[in-house]
């Protein structure tokens, strides 16, 4: 049973403390434990119903009639509500609920759930990037533990090759052919994986090389597949006061072919960029360029 303070129940649900106080106080919806100094301490299952009494009462449901529905009554209220696939910040709060208690299951049937309704792309946009950037707040403030977070990045991670894998192949002498590699010691794969889908989707070529590539290989892969464009995301690697140094040495291994630069140490900066490089700040940036530069290439 995991312990959670009144503070983590706020940073998870994103109910203030004092409410979930008051909602304690007068309708008994938690039942905390004291420790011998008085503070309380809550457990999975306290942590769980908040989730989904915060999910009720944001569809506008009272408090008050919130408060006497039973376990599965009020799990069946969710449920049905998530089922509106504009309701994003109930799917992700059904998400959290599904990952605190390691529910498999539970995690893809809200995933396929929401990829059905919204198209994969969207999903991933509206559903499960806000739902890992909860995810990735409450591991780093230690409201969740290692194989929880390990557990849905998995998930995901198998979503997005999945269906990349459902897309028609396309040849690289038809279209614009792309790189995609991430930095030797880079391992966060995500973002890299959604754009792979992202470009296949719109008839682009990839040549996903995948997680902790040395740039060093970047010159034998110019020269035979002779790319477009190269794009990389950089999340922890490199260090922070070497990115500059980096970029440049990649742009001096890719003369021929534009770079795109992404992630968080590319936007937390400020960075010259080479005269061949680009640095979308978001996601939907990323996307608007790969049609920018279809649309060019078309005309």
């Amino acid at each position: 049973m995991g312990q959670f303070s009144i503070s983590d129940l706020e940073n998870i649900s994103g109910i203030k403390a004092h409410t979930i106080r008051m909602w304690e106080q007068r309708y008994g919806i938690l039942q905390p434990v004291r420790t011998q100094t008085n503070i309380r301490t809550y457990c999975d299952d306290d942590l769980r119903r908040l989730l989904n009494v915060a999910t009720l009462c944001g569809q506008g449901h009272r408090i008050s009639k919130v408060a006497q529905l039973s376990e599965q009554e009020l799990a069946s209220a969710v449920i049905a509500c998530c089922e509106n696939p504009h309701d994003y910040s109930r799917q992700v709060n059904a998400l959290l609920a599904a990952t605190l208690e390691m529910n498999e299951p539970q995690i893809c049937k809200l995933l396929v759930g929401a990829t059905q309704q919204l198209g994969f792309e969207a999903a991933v946009l509206r559903v499960m990037y806000p739902f890992l950037q909860r995810i990735g707040v409450l591991w780093q403030t230690g409201s969740i533990n290692p194989a929880q977070e390990h557990l849905v990045t998995n998930i995901i991670r198998q979503k997005i090759v999945a269906a990349t894998d459902q897309l028609p192949p396309v040849r690289p002498s038809e279209t614009r052919r792309w790189v995609l590699f991430l930095p030797e010691g880079e391992l966060h794969e995500l973002a890299l994986l959604f754009m792979h889908y992202a470009l296949r989707a719109r008839t682009q070529h990839v040549l996903y090389l995948g997680q902790n590539l040395p740039e060093s290989e970047l010159t034998a892969v110019c020269q035979t597949y002779q790319p477009h464009t190269i794009c990389t995301v950089l999340t922890a690697v490199p260090e922070r006061g070497q990115v500059q140094g980096y970029i440049n040495h990649l742009a001096e291994l890719c003369v021929d072919s534009s770079l795109v630069l992404y992630g968080p140490l590319m936007s937390s900066q400020n960075l010259d960029l080479p005269a061949n490089a680009i640095n979308p700040r978001l996601m939907t940036d990323f996307l608007a360029l790969i049609d920018e530069l279809k649309t060019r290439a078309e005309k």
